[in-house]
């Protein structure tokens, strides 16, 4: 191909590896200027007028040791929930655990964990006492509050494999305290 006499000279736009290793570095240090530049990373608990905080999870159930005296036997969390209880903005876990068995059905306990200020999940407070002889059903956390059906014998002679009392109860932290109360639409009936 003959060039024009009427074209400019177009020799200095031909690039040589020198002109790309020269880009190449300019881009790399306008890469790493970028970098050292950057805001500080935000951090989910940041606190303060507008910003909104991150709850840590909800302690697990598993990593607490329950107040049950199962005379050696392990211990079975058979339901657990989660949710703010106490209106502090963290989660806690409601849990219902019993003793294991190998036949039968020994009675629950009904346990709330929470994080301690070290971060380590601990029981804060006992709403059912096996010593009650109660089995849970029908268990979960709504609205700040922990609501279950409580199955329950009118008598000593009725046989424990079926309760003959049943109670839907639910628990809301009031006055620095967790207080049941019996769902409206739920006296004691029989089953």
């Amino acid at each position: 191909m003959q060039t024009s006499a009427t074209l400019p000279d177009l020799a200095h736009t031909h690039a040589r590896p020198v002109h790309w290793l020269a880009t190449a570095a300019a881009m790399a240090a306008v890469v790493a200027g970028a970098g050292l530049l950057q805001p500080d990373a935000a951090k989910a608990n940041q606190s303060g007028p507008g910003i909104a905080t991150a709850a840590a999870p909800a302690p697990d159930a598993a990593a607490v040791e329950l107040p049950l005296e199962c005379g050696g036997a392990g211990t079975t969390v058979v339901k657990k929930a989660s949710g703010d209880l106490d209106g502090d903005g963290a989660a806690e876990t409601a849990v219902v655990a019993r003793c294991e068995a190998g036949s039968g059905t020994p009675p629950s306990g009904v346990y709330v964990v929470a994080r301690s200020s070290a971060g380590q999940p601990r029981v804060v407070a006992t709403l059912v006492e096996p010593s009650r002889g109660l089995s849970v059903t029908e268990f979960a956390v709504r609205d700040g509050a922990v609501t279950a059906t409580l199955l329950g014998y009118s008598s000593p002679d009725v046989p424990q494999c079926c309760p003959d009392e049943q109670e839907r109860v639910k628990w809301q932290w009031r006055g620095g305290k967790f207080v049941e109360s019996t769902q409206a639409d739920s006296a004691t009936d029989s089953v």
